[in-house]
């Protein structure tokens, strides 16, 4: 997948990914590629400054773990992390709704 393609909307990923658990970010990494059936391979060098800026703003807390004999920081959704996620998926589903139109109207005037 173009790695454009995920812009503007990486926030609302990694929300959605620690809705249900907390997890540290390899675990994240994982969870985003086995959600997108393989397709989302993210690199750690887009994911751990985008988690910090989500705990920068109060989307995210997190804090030290072990996992598997090693610290790692966990991250875990605050409730304002959850509103936020609302919010996004509401936004997406806006945005997918407009431009499903106009590509279905595009093939629609081709057929």
């Amino acid at each position: 997948m173009n790695p454009d393609a995920l812009r503007g909307h990486m926030d609302a990923l990694l929300l959605s990914v620690l809705e249900d658990e907390p997890l540290h970010g390899y675990a994240i990494i994982e969870a985003l590629q086995e959600r997108s059936g393989g397709v989302l391979s993210v690199p750690t060098g887009t994911v751990y400054p985008a988690l910090r800026r989500l705990e920068r703003i109060g989307y995210l807390s997190s804090e030290w773990a072990t996992v598997g004999g090693r610290k790692r920081r966990t991250y875990r959704l605050t409730e304002s992390g959850r509103k936020q996620l609302q919010g996004e998926r509401s936004a997406w589903r806006e945005f997918s709704t407009v431009i499903g139109s106009v590509l279905r109207a595009e093939s629609a005037a081709l057929g």
